[in-house]
Protein backbone atom coordinates (compact mmCIF):
# COMPACT_ATOMS: atom_id res chain seq x y z
CA UNK A 1 0.00 0.00 0.00
CA UNK A 2 1.01 3.81 -0.31
CA UNK A 3 3.53 5.20 2.39
CA UNK A 4 1.68 7.37 5.45
CA UNK A 5 -0.61 10.59 3.64
CA UNK A 6 0.84 13.71 4.74
CA UNK A 7 -1.61 16.99 4.47
CA UNK A 8 -1.35 18.96 1.08
CA UNK A 9 -0.57 22.56 0.80
CA UNK A 10 -4.61 23.14 0.02
CA UNK A 11 -5.38 21.06 3.14
CA UNK A 12 -3.23 23.23 5.59
CA UNK A 13 -4.58 25.97 3.88
CA UNK A 14 -8.46 24.76 4.63
CA UNK A 15 -7.13 24.22 8.03
CA UNK A 16 -6.38 27.50 8.71
CA UNK A 17 -9.21 29.22 7.16
CA UNK A 18 -11.13 27.16 9.54
CA UNK A 19 -9.44 28.08 12.47
CA UNK A 20 -9.05 31.74 11.56
CA UNK A 21 -13.55 31.61 10.99
CA UNK A 22 -13.62 30.43 14.75
CA UNK A 23 -11.03 33.06 16.39
CA UNK A 24 -13.86 36.07 14.25
CA UNK A 25 -16.62 35.10 16.71
CA UNK A 26 -16.26 38.11 18.62
CA UNK A 27 -16.82 40.46 15.99
CA UNK A 28 -20.66 38.06 15.67
CA UNK A 29 -21.36 38.29 18.94
CA UNK A 30 -19.98 42.19 19.74
CA UNK A 31 -23.36 43.21 19.33
CA UNK A 32 -25.00 41.27 22.22
CA UNK A 33 -23.03 42.47 25.00
CA UNK A 34 -25.11 43.47 27.83
CA UNK A 35 -25.59 46.91 29.76
CA UNK A 36 -24.45 46.70 33.13
CA UNK A 37 -21.54 44.50 32.59
CA UNK A 38 -18.36 44.63 30.47
CA UNK A 39 -17.70 40.76 30.44
CA UNK A 40 -15.20 38.61 32.60
CA UNK A 41 -12.73 35.88 32.35
CA UNK A 42 -12.66 32.23 32.91
CA UNK A 43 -10.64 29.43 33.50
CA UNK A 44 -11.73 25.72 33.77
CA UNK A 45 -9.91 21.99 33.89
CA UNK A 46 -12.37 19.15 33.25
CA UNK A 47 -11.65 15.55 33.29
CA UNK A 48 -14.24 12.56 32.10
CA UNK A 49 -13.99 8.99 30.00
CA UNK A 50 -13.64 8.82 26.57
CA UNK A 51 -15.36 6.34 23.85
CA UNK A 52 -13.30 5.95 20.47
CA UNK A 53 -15.23 5.25 17.28
CA UNK A 54 -13.10 3.96 14.89
CA UNK A 55 -13.30 0.98 11.60
CA UNK A 56 -10.61 -1.15 12.90
CA UNK A 57 -10.71 -3.52 10.05
CA UNK A 58 -10.31 -0.95 7.73
CA UNK A 59 -7.85 0.40 10.02
CA UNK A 60 -5.64 -2.65 9.18
CA UNK A 61 -6.00 -2.54 5.55
CA UNK A 62 -4.73 1.05 5.22
CA UNK A 63 -1.51 0.11 6.73
CA UNK A 64 1.41 -0.03 5.12
CA UNK A 65 3.13 -3.70 5.06
CA UNK A 66 5.09 -5.33 3.26
CA UNK A 67 2.22 -7.59 1.40
CA UNK A 68 0.41 -6.35 -1.42
CA UNK A 69 -3.08 -4.06 -0.93
CA UNK A 70 -5.88 -6.75 0.02
CA UNK A 71 -3.39 -9.49 1.21
CA UNK A 72 -4.76 -9.10 4.31
CA UNK A 73 -7.85 -10.93 5.87
CA UNK A 74 -8.77 -10.37 9.60
CA UNK A 75 -9.60 -13.74 11.33
CA UNK A 76 -11.03 -11.91 14.87
CA UNK A 77 -10.32 -8.12 16.51
CA UNK A 78 -10.26 -7.13 19.96
CA UNK A 79 -10.79 -3.41 20.32
CA UNK A 80 -10.25 -1.23 23.44
CA UNK A 81 -12.39 2.05 22.64
CA UNK A 82 -12.47 3.68 26.22
CA UNK A 83 -9.73 6.10 28.00
CA UNK A 84 -9.92 8.85 30.21
CA UNK A 85 -9.14 12.23 28.65
CA UNK A 86 -8.88 15.83 30.24
CA UNK A 87 -8.94 19.30 29.50
CA UNK A 88 -7.71 22.69 30.59
CA UNK A 89 -9.23 25.76 28.80
CA UNK A 90 -9.33 30.13 29.20
CA UNK A 91 -12.41 31.83 28.40
CA UNK A 92 -14.22 35.16 27.81
CA UNK A 93 -17.73 35.53 28.76
CA UNK A 94 -19.34 38.31 26.61
CA UNK A 95 -22.41 38.78 28.36
CA UNK A 96 -25.09 36.10 30.22
CA UNK A 97 -25.43 34.00 26.78
CA UNK A 98 -22.87 34.16 24.08
CA UNK A 99 -19.00 33.33 24.84
CA UNK A 100 -15.64 32.24 23.76
CA UNK A 101 -13.28 29.04 25.44
CA UNK A 102 -9.55 28.63 24.58
CA UNK A 103 -8.28 25.37 25.19
CA UNK A 104 -6.05 22.19 25.08
CA UNK A 105 -6.87 18.71 25.26
CA UNK A 106 -5.94 15.13 25.99
CA UNK A 107 -8.46 12.20 24.51
CA UNK A 108 -6.57 9.38 25.74
CA UNK A 109 -5.30 6.01 23.60
CA UNK A 110 -7.82 3.82 21.94
CA UNK A 111 -6.36 0.17 20.84
CA UNK A 112 -7.27 -2.99 18.75
CA UNK A 113 -5.53 -6.07 17.73
CA UNK A 114 -6.56 -8.92 15.14
CA UNK A 115 -5.48 -11.83 14.08
CA UNK A 116 -4.54 -11.66 9.72
CA UNK A 117 -4.59 -14.57 7.62
CA UNK A 118 -1.36 -15.19 6.15
CA UNK A 119 -0.84 -16.18 9.89
CA UNK A 120 0.50 -13.42 11.99
CA UNK A 121 -0.87 -10.47 14.41
CA UNK A 122 -1.50 -6.78 13.98
CA UNK A 123 -1.70 -4.33 16.76
CA UNK A 124 -2.75 -0.51 16.24
CA UNK A 125 -2.33 2.09 19.45
CA UNK A 126 -4.16 5.64 18.59
CA UNK A 127 -4.01 8.96 20.73
CA UNK A 128 -5.24 12.06 20.21
CA UNK A 129 -3.97 15.66 21.17
CA UNK A 130 -5.10 19.27 20.25
CA UNK A 131 -6.11 22.85 21.26
CA UNK A 132 -9.32 24.01 20.60
CA UNK A 133 -11.15 27.36 19.94
CA UNK A 134 -15.08 27.29 20.90
CA UNK A 135 -18.20 29.34 20.75
CA UNK A 136 -19.98 28.69 23.82
CA UNK A 137 -23.93 29.73 24.12
CA UNK A 138 -25.51 29.89 27.63
CA UNK A 139 -29.46 29.45 28.12
CA UNK A 140 -30.05 30.26 31.71
CA UNK A 141 -33.19 27.60 33.06
CA UNK A 142 -33.31 29.00 36.81
CA UNK A 143 -31.65 31.56 38.73
CA UNK A 144 -28.19 29.29 39.09
CA UNK A 145 -28.61 25.80 36.17
CA UNK A 146 -28.23 27.16 32.65
CA UNK A 147 -28.46 24.77 29.82
CA UNK A 148 -24.83 25.30 27.17
CA UNK A 149 -24.28 24.15 23.96
CA UNK A 150 -20.55 24.84 22.07
CA UNK A 151 -19.55 24.17 18.09
CA UNK A 152 -15.85 24.57 17.46
CA UNK A 153 -12.70 24.33 15.78
CA UNK A 154 -10.03 22.34 16.99
CA UNK A 155 -6.82 21.47 15.34
CA UNK A 156 -5.74 17.67 16.51
CA UNK A 157 -2.13 15.70 16.48
CA UNK A 158 -3.11 11.83 16.17
CA UNK A 159 -0.44 9.77 16.38
CA UNK A 160 -0.63 5.59 15.99
CA UNK A 161 1.85 3.01 17.09
CA UNK A 162 1.74 -0.32 15.32
CA UNK A 163 2.94 -3.67 15.99
CA UNK A 164 3.02 -7.31 14.28
CA UNK A 165 3.97 -10.57 14.52
CA UNK A 166 3.95 -13.47 11.97
CA UNK A 167 4.09 -12.88 7.85
CA UNK A 168 2.66 -9.50 8.86
CA UNK A 169 5.56 -6.73 8.90
CA UNK A 170 4.69 -2.97 9.15
CA UNK A 171 6.92 -0.48 6.62
CA UNK A 172 5.88 2.49 8.65
CA UNK A 173 5.22 1.71 12.86
CA UNK A 174 4.92 5.09 14.20
CA UNK A 175 2.14 7.40 11.83
CA UNK A 176 1.45 10.57 12.82
CA UNK A 177 -1.28 13.36 11.58
CA UNK A 178 -2.17 17.43 12.61
CA UNK A 179 -5.25 18.52 10.88
CA UNK A 180 -8.45 20.67 12.03
CA UNK A 181 -11.84 19.16 12.50
CA UNK A 182 -14.80 20.40 14.01
CA UNK A 183 -16.59 19.84 17.87
CA UNK A 184 -19.61 19.84 19.45
CA UNK A 185 -20.67 19.66 22.84
CA UNK A 186 -23.62 20.03 24.78
CA UNK A 187 -24.33 20.41 28.93
CA UNK A 188 -25.52 21.88 32.25
CA UNK A 189 -23.95 24.32 34.09
CA UNK A 190 -24.70 24.94 38.24
CA UNK A 191 -23.52 28.69 39.51
CA UNK A 192 -22.61 27.44 43.18
CA UNK A 193 -21.30 31.66 43.70
CA UNK A 194 -20.19 34.39 41.06
CA UNK A 195 -16.60 32.93 41.33
CA UNK A 196 -17.27 29.46 40.74
CA UNK A 197 -19.08 27.11 38.55
CA UNK A 198 -19.68 23.54 37.78
CA UNK A 199 -19.77 21.48 34.08
CA UNK A 200 -21.97 18.31 33.51
CA UNK A 201 -20.59 17.55 30.10
CA UNK A 202 -21.01 15.80 26.63
CA UNK A 203 -18.57 16.66 23.89
CA UNK A 204 -17.83 15.55 20.28
CA UNK A 205 -14.42 15.58 18.68
CA UNK A 206 -13.39 14.57 15.11
CA UNK A 207 -10.47 13.68 14.51
CA UNK A 208 -8.26 11.67 12.05
CA UNK A 209 -6.47 7.82 12.90
CA UNK A 210 -2.78 8.93 10.91
CA UNK A 211 -3.17 7.15 7.92
CA UNK A 212 -6.17 8.67 6.04
CA UNK A 213 -9.36 7.59 8.22
CA UNK A 214 -12.13 9.53 9.83
CA UNK A 215 -13.47 8.34 13.53
CA UNK A 216 -14.50 11.05 16.32
CA UNK A 217 -14.20 10.37 20.19
CA UNK A 218 -16.70 11.28 22.62
CA UNK A 219 -16.18 12.92 26.14
CA UNK A 220 -18.44 12.91 29.29
CA UNK A 221 -16.97 14.80 32.10
CA UNK A 222 -17.20 17.31 34.83
CA UNK A 223 -15.82 20.75 34.54
CA UNK A 224 -14.74 23.35 37.09
CA UNK A 225 -15.02 26.58 35.98
CA UNK A 226 -13.50 29.62 38.17
CA UNK A 227 -14.55 33.10 36.57
CA UNK A 228 -12.20 35.41 37.26
CA UNK A 229 -12.18 39.16 38.54
CA UNK A 230 -15.78 39.10 39.19
CA UNK A 231 -16.73 40.13 41.81
CA UNK A 232 -20.67 41.74 43.51
CA UNK A 233 -20.83 45.39 45.30
CA UNK A 234 -22.18 45.90 48.50
CA UNK A 235 -26.11 47.09 48.71
CA UNK A 236 -26.20 50.73 48.98
CA UNK A 237 -28.76 51.64 51.34
CA UNK A 238 -30.64 55.22 51.92
CA UNK A 239 -31.69 56.48 55.37
CA UNK A 240 -34.50 55.78 56.62
CA UNK A 241 -37.28 58.69 56.12
CA UNK A 242 -40.04 58.34 59.25
CA UNK A 243 -43.70 59.82 58.48
CA UNK A 244 -44.20 63.08 60.61
CA UNK A 245 -46.93 62.41 63.65
CA UNK A 246 -50.27 62.92 62.50
CA UNK A 247 -51.18 66.19 63.97
CA UNK A 248 -54.56 66.15 66.86
CA UNK A 249 -57.70 67.09 65.93
CA UNK A 250 -59.60 70.57 66.12
CA UNK A 251 -61.70 70.91 69.55
CA UNK A 252 -65.22 71.70 68.24
CA UNK A 253 -66.04 75.39 68.94
CA UNK A 254 -69.58 76.67 70.32
CA UNK A 255 -70.99 79.69 70.29
CA UNK A 256 -71.77 81.16 73.57
CA UNK A 257 -75.57 82.18 75.00
CA UNK A 258 -77.46 84.31 74.83
CA UNK A 259 -79.54 84.11 72.37
CA UNK A 260 -79.66 79.95 72.10
CA UNK A 261 -76.32 78.41 72.24
CA UNK A 262 -75.53 78.00 68.32
CA UNK A 263 -73.11 74.99 67.94
CA UNK A 264 -70.69 75.28 64.88
CA UNK A 265 -70.02 71.81 63.23
CA UNK A 266 -67.04 70.31 63.24
CA UNK A 267 -66.09 69.92 59.40
CA UNK A 268 -65.80 66.16 57.91
CA UNK A 269 -62.80 64.99 57.85
CA UNK A 270 -60.35 65.48 54.83
CA UNK A 271 -60.36 62.23 52.79
CA UNK A 272 -56.83 59.52 53.73
CA UNK A 273 -53.91 61.05 52.32
CA UNK A 274 -50.87 58.23 51.22
CA UNK A 275 -47.51 59.27 52.58
CA UNK A 276 -44.29 57.49 51.83
CA UNK A 277 -43.10 55.95 55.51
CA UNK A 278 -39.67 54.65 53.85
CA UNK A 279 -37.68 54.33 51.05
CA UNK A 280 -34.46 52.23 50.35
CA UNK A 281 -32.51 51.94 47.29
CA UNK A 282 -30.11 48.65 45.97
CA UNK A 283 -27.45 48.93 43.01
CA UNK A 284 -28.32 46.97 40.17
CA UNK A 285 -24.88 45.16 40.88
CA UNK A 286 -25.81 44.25 44.59
CA UNK A 287 -28.72 42.17 43.45
CA UNK A 288 -28.48 40.94 39.96
CA UNK A 289 -25.92 39.18 37.74
CA UNK A 290 -24.77 40.84 34.71
CA UNK A 291 -27.40 41.63 32.11
CA UNK A 292 -29.92 39.74 34.12
CA UNK A 293 -32.92 39.38 36.30
CA UNK A 294 -32.56 36.97 38.37
CA UNK A 295 -32.00 37.72 42.42
CA UNK A 296 -28.31 36.68 43.30
CA UNK A 297 -27.62 35.13 46.87
CA UNK A 298 -25.98 38.96 47.82
CA UNK A 299 -29.39 40.24 46.77
CA UNK A 300 -31.24 38.06 48.71
CA UNK A 301 -29.19 38.75 51.92
CA UNK A 302 -30.42 42.59 50.98
CA UNK A 303 -33.82 41.88 50.55
CA UNK A 304 -33.92 39.53 53.56
CA UNK A 305 -32.57 42.20 55.60
CA UNK A 306 -35.25 44.67 54.03
CA UNK A 307 -38.05 42.45 55.01
CA UNK A 308 -36.70 41.74 58.90
CA UNK A 309 -36.97 45.39 59.38
CA UNK A 310 -40.00 45.75 58.13
CA UNK A 311 -41.73 43.23 60.18
CA UNK A 312 -44.30 44.78 62.76
CA UNK A 313 -44.76 47.83 60.73
CA UNK A 314 -48.00 49.52 59.52
CA UNK A 315 -48.32 50.11 56.02
CA UNK A 316 -50.45 50.27 53.03
CA UNK A 317 -48.66 49.82 49.56
CA UNK A 318 -45.16 48.64 48.69
CA UNK A 319 -44.05 50.38 45.28
CA UNK A 320 -40.68 48.43 43.30
CA UNK A 321 -39.10 50.69 40.79
CA UNK A 322 -36.01 49.52 38.19
CA UNK A 323 -33.78 52.01 36.93
CA UNK A 324 -31.19 51.68 34.02
CA UNK A 325 -28.28 53.61 32.85
CA UNK A 326 -28.55 55.26 29.71
CA UNK A 327 -26.38 52.69 27.74
CA UNK A 328 -28.25 50.79 25.15
CA UNK A 329 -31.56 51.42 23.36
CA UNK A 330 -34.02 53.12 25.18
CA UNK A 331 -36.67 49.85 24.94
CA UNK A 332 -34.14 47.25 25.82
CA UNK A 333 -33.62 49.33 28.88
CA UNK A 334 -37.45 49.53 29.58
CA UNK A 335 -37.35 46.17 29.63
CA UNK A 336 -34.90 44.88 31.73
CA UNK A 337 -36.11 47.10 34.50
CA UNK A 338 -39.57 46.45 34.33
CA UNK A 339 -37.91 42.11 34.53
CA UNK A 340 -35.53 43.02 37.50
CA UNK A 341 -38.51 44.93 39.55
CA UNK A 342 -40.52 41.85 38.84
CA UNK A 343 -38.38 39.94 40.17
CA UNK A 344 -37.72 41.56 43.59
CA UNK A 345 -41.39 41.47 43.55
CA UNK A 346 -41.97 38.13 43.18
CA UNK A 347 -39.01 37.67 45.65
CA UNK A 348 -40.53 39.57 48.23
CA UNK A 349 -43.85 37.82 47.88
CA UNK A 350 -43.22 34.28 47.02
CA UNK A 351 -40.04 33.78 49.52
CA UNK A 352 -40.58 36.47 52.00
CA UNK A 353 -44.30 36.02 52.43
CA UNK A 354 -45.59 39.85 51.75
CA UNK A 355 -49.11 40.26 50.86
CA UNK A 356 -49.07 40.53 46.84
CA UNK A 357 -52.55 42.92 46.88
CA UNK A 358 -49.61 45.54 49.00
CA UNK A 359 -46.75 44.86 46.41
CA UNK A 360 -46.28 46.22 42.82
CA UNK A 361 -43.58 46.67 40.69
CA UNK A 362 -43.06 49.45 37.96
CA UNK A 363 -40.14 49.41 35.36
CA UNK A 364 -38.78 53.04 35.19
CA UNK A 365 -36.23 52.60 31.97
CA UNK A 366 -33.88 55.23 32.06
CA UNK A 367 -36.29 57.91 32.39
CA UNK A 368 -35.07 58.95 36.02
CA UNK A 369 -31.09 59.11 36.38
CA UNK A 370 -29.32 60.23 39.27
CA UNK A 371 -25.78 61.26 37.29
CA UNK A 372 -26.06 64.26 35.29
CA UNK A 373 -25.19 64.97 31.67
CA UNK A 374 -21.92 67.08 32.44
CA UNK A 375 -20.72 64.33 35.03
CA UNK A 376 -20.66 61.35 32.61
CA UNK A 377 -20.02 62.82 29.13
CA UNK A 378 -20.21 59.98 25.67
CA UNK A 379 -22.40 57.62 24.57
CA UNK A 380 -20.06 55.04 23.20
CA UNK A 381 -19.57 51.93 25.82
CA UNK A 382 -16.43 51.79 27.62
CA UNK A 383 -15.01 51.21 31.24
CA UNK A 384 -14.80 54.71 32.57
CA UNK A 385 -18.43 55.42 31.41
CA UNK A 386 -20.04 52.21 32.89
CA UNK A 387 -18.36 52.77 35.99
CA UNK A 388 -19.78 56.82 35.84
CA UNK A 389 -23.46 56.03 35.42
CA UNK A 390 -23.42 53.00 38.09
CA UNK A 391 -25.69 55.17 40.12
CA UNK A 392 -28.20 55.41 37.59
CA UNK A 393 -28.78 51.72 37.96
CA UNK A 394 -30.32 50.61 40.86
CA UNK A 395 -33.66 49.35 42.38
CA UNK A 396 -35.85 51.32 44.71
CA UNK A 397 -38.62 49.91 46.77
CA UNK A 398 -41.30 52.56 48.88
CA UNK A 399 -43.43 52.10 51.54
CA UNK A 400 -46.45 53.84 52.13
CA UNK A 401 -49.13 54.24 54.17
CA UNK A 402 -52.03 56.38 55.54
CA UNK A 403 -51.54 59.44 57.52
Amino acid sequence: MNPTPHSSPQSRRLQFKMLLLAAAGPLLIGAAQAQDNDGYWTFGIGAGQTRGEFDERALGNRNSTTLPPNAITSLSIATDRRDAGGKVFLGRQFNRYVGLELGYFDLGKFGWQTTTIPTGTLTGEIRAQGANLDLLGTLPLTTNLSAQARVGATYVRTRSDYASTGAITVLNRTPSERKAHMKLGLGLQYEFSPNFQMRAEAEEYRIADALGGRGKVKMYGVSLVFPLGRTMQPAARTAYVASAPAPAPAPPVRMAPPPPPVVVAQAAPPPPVIVPLRRVSYTAESIFGFDAAAVQPEGRNALDSFTSELAGAQYDRITVEGHTDRLGSTDYNQALSMRRAEAVKDYLVRTRGLDAGKVSAVGMGESQPVTKAQDCRGDQRNAKLVACLQPDRRVEIEVSGTR
